[in-house]
């Protein structure tokens, strides 16, 4: 049973939002998601499958965890040991959270940025995960309209964490491949002054430092004139830090925290930071995003936003226990640092065997790999035909750079910390295979796969230049649909 939906009738009944694309799943980089969601690689049941490399989780250390929470049965509420404290973290809890677990997210705070800053447990603020928690503040600065500056490339999903709910607008700030992409005062004042001439008021600039897709970190002098910039504007700073523990080299990363502290000229009311324990404490089903800021109707307001998406009440009891454990965190940070460091070293290393590089990083769970001379020619659309290959016959799930707003094509982010070493092996494997394919070409074209006659049961996606279509009898769900493990509900990535 059912009735019958035209957009036309959705058009009447529906919302703007609802009726908008958006939230921005028809795209590369979800579409990647799909064709690992609809041919999974499994070392046994299903070894030619899409092996997940566009997804950006820390699956080094889960022994660390398992080994903590062994040891401690009474920080759950659901053991023997632990349900003295059923009811009372059962019972209803208000949007500040639980006073324990401010105080531990502070502590962890600190810890995670080297113990050279300290945070106030009062401002801390919950969100949803970190797509919660960048929303909410998006709500507290902007109105519908408004814009924020980023540094291109950025996090493929801010299109849709930043804009599809508030309305509000990001102004790419492009940065290029000649410097690393590193971002300049220069390179803002000329996309600040645009936006003043079309009318467009800039509320802030948004950062993610540590970078994803780069994984790069800022340096101090950066940083500053960041600083210097919005306080000449009178504009915000939001600092998206979420990847802080995950520096895994020199040099050292640095929190826009120890920056204001260090400038004597700082208007510290624009300044705002976004944490998580997805990345750097590898919990991203516990979905805990934190707003810290310095501004303090911004952290009221946020606050009672925070109703919308607050962390559960047992996960933050659970979580009070682990990170007050300063010698757990202590060691969960060194040793998770050192198995990112050899992981990273590992792929990378192998790489170069095969002649392709990456940009030189220090941090994050992913590479910006370097594709361009794979490509026909220096262009989007062979960008896009190069990833179709990847996806569809080599048989790896990584994300183009266009779906991150580089203006460079042949770019790509490839994931390397959210499997294990075996499956690893075989990525690599499929690369090596790839590139030495293309090698014996003599003219380096990309080789197209054949087309293949539809297969019963067997879904596959197919892709065209001018946008996504699915062949028919292949793919069982319309582009509009979520599949079971859609990005749609993952963790930020």
């Amino acid at each position: 049973m059912g009735f019958q939906q035209t957009h036309e009738t959705n058009q009447v009944l529906l919302s703007k939002i609802a009726i908008s694309d958006g939230h921005g799943e028809d795209s590369p980089y979800f579409d990647g998601w799909k064709a690992y969601d609809n041919d999974p690689f499994h070392p046994e049941n299903n070894p030619s499958g899409v092996i997940q490399m566009g997804l950006a989780e820390n699956q080094l250390s889960p022994d660390l965890l398992v080994d903590w929470i062994k040891k401690h049965p009474k920080a759950s509420i659901c053991t023997d040991e632990g349900l003295l404290n059923f009811k009372d973290i059962a019972n209803f809890q208000d949007y500040h959270g639980l006073p324990e677990f401010r105080n531990a997210i502070a502590s962890f705070m600190g810890k995670a940025r080297g113990g050279r800053v300290k945070f106030d447990p009062s401002r801390i603020v919950m969100g949803g995960g970190a797509t919660g928690a960048s929303e909410a503040v998006i709500f507290c600065l902007a109105d519908p309209g408004d814009a924020f500056l980023i540094p291109s490339p950025y996090y493929a999903a801010f299109d849709r964490d930043l804009q599809w709910r508030t309305r509000a607008q990001i102004i790419p700030v492009h940065c290029n491949s000649s410097n690393n992409f590193q971002i300049t005062r220069e390179a803002l004042e000329v996309a600040y002054k645009k936006a003043e001439e079309s009318n467009i008021k800039v509320k802030g600039l948004i950062i993610t430092n540590p970078s994803n897709p780069l994984g790069t970190i800022y340096d101090r002098d950066t940083l500053k004139s960041l600083v210097n910039f919005v306080n000449d504007n009178n504009i915000h700073l939001v600092c998206d830090e979420i990847y802080c523990a995950t520096v895994f080299k020199s040099p050292s990363f640095i929190s826009i925290a120890e920056i204001i502290e260090e400038m004597d000229h700082c208007k510290k009311e624009l300044i705002h930071i976004l944490s998580s324990l997805s990345k750097d404490m590898e919990l991203p089903g516990f979905r805990v995003g934190i707003l810290y800021s310095y501004n303090d109707t911004v952290v009221s307001i946020a606050r009672k936003m925070s109703s919308f998406g607050l962390v559960s009440s047992q996960t933050q009891h659970l979580l009070a226990a682990m990170l007050s454990d300063d010698e757990f965190v202590d060691n969960f940070l060194v040793e998770n640092s050192k198995r990112l460091a050899k992981r990273h070293a590992r792929f990378t290393k192998e790489l170069e065997k095969m002649g392709i590089t990456c940009l030189n990083g220090n941090a994050g769970l992913f590479v910006w790999m370097d594709l361009r001379k794979l490509l026909k020619d220096q262009s989007f659309e062979s960008e896009m035909e190069l990833w179709r290959v990847i996806i569809n016959e080599v048989k790896l799930n990584v994300s183009p750079g266009s779906s991150f707003r580089v203006t460079e094509p042949g770019w790509f982010r490839v994931c390397f910390a959210n499997m294990d070493d075996n499956t690893v092996d075989v990525a690599l494997g499929r690369i090596h295979s790839f590139v030495g394919k293309i090698d014996k070409k003599e003219n380096n074209t990309i080789p197209m796969p054949p087309k293949k006659k539809p297969r019963e049961n067997k879904l596959r996606l197919s892709f065209s230049f001018s946008g996504r279509r699915y062949e028919e009898g292949n793919v069982l769900k319309s582009p509009h649909m979520m599949s079971p493990h859609s990005p749609l509900v993952r963790a930020k990535t």
